[in-house]
């Protein structure tokens, strides 16, 4: 190793050009040789609602610890459009390396450069196309550069494309090695020959990591929890969630369909799940809307049935590609009448994985929907965990009826009164275990009924669920000073900003603790206890009117003491602008806060 270099501590790099140049592919392959070399990744995309076009970015942070949100800076920036320099200008700095593709000729003066970047020019297109005849090659040319570039060995980077494009086919994947040697090759010529890069790279860890995005840890997470159906449709940004289970659960005996729209997804998933199969449905904000009446059929009916909403900006189509929070008053309240439902929300991958078991688990123990509330960061940016814990599993199906069962029984009652809300179920063609289902409201047989009495009982039946599953539901976990004046509060991406801006705070003298709350409904007292202990709380949310902090409110939370930061201009909070916002308001509130 060259001497004088300093250890990779923390790096930030965007790689940005036109929409279908590969900007996201170089990304992902540096991830996965980070990762394989001990290092925490973290990815996050800016791109657009179309295939092809239009300026996008894919972002990654390397380091030793755990970062789930990307550096406020910018450290590199690959730029295979030159004015993807000017749209990321606001994050570099004298210290960032800018390099780009002067196929077309050298950078404008006004190109949004910083004084005292180092900036290297690399004709990637020029070299893609002369040697390979198509321009999509300059991302694994450029990806060879950038690895020189941060101190990653050529046999890594060489071993993540024979892992990458191996799947691809014998002549794909010699063409991108050849595009490597290229990259290598130029890299040569600019001076970032081998073990000349700017970092030097430590192994942190010998362990293995996984390399996963939040919707990816859903379909494991449903997979190993027992469930056997999934439809949907495609919208973003859900739809990774049916690609991956298209996968791999039919390798275990389940079913994967992909409907004609929202509508016929929900209405298929109750089918199944009266089949006394586990059911799991995923979308996004207009999808959600359009099944609404279908989850009020989960109501009456009290049909078991996981629903993922992976939320993106709104309303109507509003910002496919965009993360956004502000589906919290549907997914609470939605649907026609009142009935139970449960609202979860994971604020990592891993959290993904074992909250959509536990929702699998709600779901068949209490007989009702329960919701999976995800955004588009949480969804689809990659974070590398710890190998994720299966032997953690435990799958409850709740009260259910065989054969031997029923035939104890005087007679089956689908809906019977019982002290803690929940029925018996039996799978129909069981026998003795016939019963009826409909949206009516209906008596303890499932026949249609209006007598006042009858459905007074089964209204408070339907909701004594909710008090009846409390000991069940996910717990909040609170991180940093529990004794801090200074609180947060926020659910999904929010979780890796704020943890970092707690970190930031402690630096500049000031004590703050995180509530991460992961069960959104029943709101649980704790929520609206921590907004009335902490002086000053902090809520995070991405949407325009408060959605959540209302929700707070609305149960107890005490509102002279909430702060709310709303973001909802598509674009992912830093923790540093967190920081600032913070420290603004701190000042402004004066002897308010210790």
């Amino acid at each position: 190793m060259s001497r004088g270099r300093p250890r990779l501590e923390d790096l930030s790099i965007i790689v940005s050009g036109q929409g279908g140049d590969g900007s996201l592919t170089v990304i992902n392959i540096l991830a996965d040789v980070l990762r394989s070399v001990g290092l925490r990744a973290y990815a996050e995309r800016d791109v657009l609602s179309r295939i092809k076009g239009g300026i996008v970015a894919a972002t990654l942070r390397a380091c030793h610890e755990e970062r789930l949100g990307i550096g406020s800076q910018i450290d590199l920036i690959v730029a295979f459009d030159v004015s993807a320099i000017d749209k990321e200008s606001h994050r570099l700095n004298a210290r960032s390396v800018v390099i780009y593709d002067n196929s077309g000729g050298a950078l404008a003066d006004d190109s949004g450069v910083p004084e005292g970047a180092r900036v290297i020019g690399i004709p990637f297109s020029r070299h893609a196309v002369r040697k390979f005849s198509r321009d999509i090659y300059k991302n694994s040319i450029s990806s060879a550069v950038v690895g020189r570039l941060i101190g990653l060995s050529d046999s890594d980077m060489r071993d993540a494309f024979e892992k990458r494009f191996s799947r691809r086919g014998a002549q794909a994947l010699k063409y991108n090695l050849d595009a490597l040697a290229v990259g290598h090759e130029l890299a040569d010529s600019v001076g970032l020959t081998v073990e000349q890069g700017l970092y030097e790279i430590v192994s942190a860890s010998s362990k293995p990591h996984m390399l996963i995005t939040g919707n990816e840890a859903v379909g494991f997470g449903f997979v190993v929890a027992g469930g056997r159906f999934f439809a949907s449709y495609p919208i973003t940004p859900s739809t990774d969630i049916m690609e991956w289970l298209e996968k791999w659960l039919p390798r275990f005996g389940g079913v994967v369909r992909q409907a004609e729209d929202e509508l016929s997804v929900i209405n298929m998933a109750i089918g199944a799940a009266l089949t006394g199969t586990r059911a799991m449905v995923a979308t996004s904000g207009p999808g959600l809307a359009l099944m609404q009446e279908g989850i009020g059929q989960l109501g009456m009916a009290e049909i078991p049935l996981v629903v993922v909403d992976a939320q993106r900006g709104g309303p109507s189509t509003g910002m496919p590609t965009k993360p956004e929070q502000s589906d919290l008053n549907l997914l609470v309240y939605g649907g026609n009448g009142d009935f139970p439902r449960v609202v979860l929300a994971p604020g990592t991958p891993d959290e993904c994985f074992h909250l959509t078991v536990k929702a699998c688990n709600l779901a068949e123990q209490y007989q009702l929907p329960v919701f999976i509330a995800l955004d588009q960061g949480l969804s689809q940016n990659l974070a590398t965990i710890d190998p994720i814990d299966q032997s953690q599993v435990v799958v409850e199906r709740g009260k259910r009826l065989d054969r031997e069962s029923l035939a104890e029984l005087p007679v089956y009652k689908r809906y019977a009164f019982s002290e803690d809300g929940v029925s018996a179920f039996a799978v129909p063609g069981t026998p003795g275990g016939m019963s009826l289902v409909t949206g009516n409201e209906h008596d303890e047989f499932g026949q249609v009924s209006t007598d006042p009495d009858n459905r007074t009982r089964m209204v408070h039946k339907r909701h004594s669920k909710l008090q009846t599953m409390q000991p069940d539901l996910p717990r909040a976990i609170t991180h940093g000073n529990k004794t801090a004046d200074i609180g947060f509060i926020g659910i999904g991406m929010t979780y890796g900003v704020i943890l970092e801006a707690i970190e930031i705070l402690a630096e500049r003298g000031l004590s703050a603790q995180y509530h991460q709350l992961r069960t959104l409904w029943p709101m649980l007292e704790e929520t609206p206890a921590f907004t009335r202990d902490c002086p000053c709380v902090f809520v995070v949310e991405y949407n325009a009117t408060g959605q959540l902090a209302r929700l707070i409110v609305a149960h107890g939370g005490k509102d002279a003491h909430i702060e709310s930061v709303l973001v909802y201009d598509g674009v992912p909070l830093r923790a540093e602008d967190l920081v600032q916002k913070v420290i603004e308001r701190v000042d402004s509130r004066g002897d308010k806060v210790a």
